[in-house]
């Protein structure tokens, strides 16, 4: 393996603003690249095998976590997985990218255990619930009983990020922004 590419690790609870901090990070000229992940799911029209995503059959999903070829998965409902395969991480290390994951808490503490020092795991943290729920609410996308659920996993998830190598807490966009952009940068320079 290509011993200068690494892993970083992106966890946070929905609304956060992980999506908007990793699309900044992106854009920096990092040699950052997203790892490709797994889904039992069908294509959607446009979806490439391969590049959105690899699309397995459930019974296929099912025979890889037996063989223990995922770093993480999740069943998010019945039938319907979703993981990080470790060949793909591998080959794209091994390539010299640096591979970014998007995964839930559970997920991201499997990879970081993977890869030890050679991954970086960020949490991103919002300022509060209270500030969580407020965004969630101005999204205008969910019903009231979503959102309570969303908070309830919120809840569940901040209390992983003391397992973090790093939490950024994104009360004001631009700082939590540099903030990440300075912390992945020192990294993986060290």
């Amino acid at each position: 393996m290509d011993r200068l590419s690494k892993v970083i690790i992106f966890s946070a609870p929905s609304g956060s603003g992980k999506s908007t901090l990793i699309r900044h990070l992106m854009g920096l000229g990092l040699n950052l690249h997203f790892s490709v992940s797994a889904t039992s799911r069908p294509p959607r029209a446009g979806e490439r095998n391969g590049v959105d995503y690899f699309f397995l059959s459930p019974e296929e999903f099912k025979t890889r976590i037996a063989q223990g070829d995922f770093l993480e998965y999740e069943e998010v409902y019945a039938g319907r997985y979703y993981g990080t395969l470790r060949e793909q991480v591998d080959r794209q290390l091994a390539a010299g990218e640096n591979v970014v994951c998007d995964v839930d808490v559970l997920g991201g503490c499997n990879i970081k255990q993977c890869y030890g020092d050679r991954a970086l795991s960020v949490f991103i943290q919002p300022p509060s619930t209270v500030a969580l729920r407020e965004r969630l609410e101005a999204r205008g996308t969910e019903t009231p009983e979503a959102i309570e659920k969303r908070i309830a996993r919120a809840e569940f998830e901040l209390s992983f990020a003391p397992r973090f190598d790093t939490v950024v807490v994104n009360d004001d966009l631009e700082k939590a922004q540099a903030e990440v952009a300075d912390k992945v940068r020192a990294f993986l320079k060290a």
